[in-house]
């Protein structure tokens, strides 16, 4: 394959993504479940993982780079349209949105962007240190690292999506996001979503506290970040029954067009990993889950690998 170095070299370099194909080996059995439905447009998020649990107060969320990551010597992120019958470039093209620098530091630069039209009302107040917002439609976060500002992180307000990826490797300058998820109560309103009133952000401990709308908090720690990988640690202040407490989106076209083309699971005392197709899966009771992809795609070819694992019922039992 032309994307690739030859094998020899690629088997050797990075080592990435090995310690995220490992199973924690501890934590609760959550339900793992697949709303998915097939697509032939790229552009829409056909794949839906849901996490289930009415005990569940603490796990971890991360994105490591490809199995593939360090033979990659092309990207490809542009957008294809091909068989999207009810969307384009044009339909989808919206005015520059407005930019403002709410934080900066020596480690991190906090982006607010608020756009012409968002396709849902939002009213959800953000604060960063002091400084609190309306109408920011998407928060970026830009890590410093060599003299550039390099964004690893975003969430929109507005319906609680999240985009994370690590740093980019050594060898390219940019990677690109893939997947997104949610945290907190995933509810349905033409897509699912999570409904916050407040999203605030403390830079200093690299944290950010959301406030869901049906009540409750929780919190989005940005424990590792890295060249191979980006760990986020979330925590609940009680458990979220009745509905999804977390939920991942992607696409699937076919394994060469996808953002995630493939699932492993590790069921609740199984001694070794399920793995299936995404679009095959059904569900499992499982202390982890992956999901991402074995071979490169034509569509977003950096973007990372997924993990949810570390499932626990009290916070301060995993510290």
């Amino acid at each position: 394959m032309s994307m690739l170095l030859p094998r020899l070299v690629a088997l050797g370099l990075l080592g990435l993504a090995t310690s995220a194909g490992a199973a924690t080996l501890d934590g609760l059995a959550v339900e793992v479940t697949n709303a998915s439905e097939p697509v032939l447009c790229a552009e829409k998020d056909n794949v839906a993982v849901n996490f289930t649990s009415s005990e569940v107060r603490h796990f971890q969320i991360e994105a490591v780079h490809p199995a593939y990551m360090g033979g990659l010597q092309k990207d490809r992120w542009e957008p294809d349209w091909t068989a999207c019958e009810d969307i384009s470039e044009e339909t989808s093209t919206k005015p520059h949105p407005t930019m403002t620098t709410l934080y900066e530091d020596g480690n991190v630069r906090i982006m607010g962007l608020s756009f012409a039209e968002f396709w849902r009302p939002s009213e959800v107040t953000v604060t960063i240190g002091a400084r609190v917002e309306r109408k920011i439609h998407l928060l970026q976060l830009l890590k410093k690292r060599d003299g550039k500002a390099i964004e690893v992180l975003v969430i929109y307000p507005g319906d609680g999506y999240w985009r994370i990826k690590p740093l980019p490797p050594e060898h390219l300058d940019w990677s690109s996001y893939g997947s997104s998820f949610l945290v907190g109560p995933v509810e349905f309103d033409q897509r699912p979503v999570v409904n916050l009133k407040d999203v605030t952000f403390d830079p200093k401990a690299m944290a950010f506290t959301l406030t869901f709308s049906q009540g409750g908090t929780g919190k989005v720690a940005l424990k590792a970040l890295n060249e191979e990988r980006m760990t986020l640690d979330v925590a609940f202040d009680r458990p979220i029954a009745g509905l999804p407490f977390a939920g991942l989106r992607s696409m699937y076209v076919t394994e060469f067009n996808a953002d995630v083309a493939r699932i492993a699971v590790r069921e609740e005392g199984a001694r070794s990993w399920r793995e299936e197709p995404i679009m095959a899966f059904r569900s499992a009771k499982a202390t982890d889950a992956w999901m991402g992809r074995l071979v490169p795609s034509r569509h977003n070819t950096s973007a990372p690998d997924m993990m949810f694992n570390r499932f626990r019922s009290s916070p301060a039992s995993s510290r």
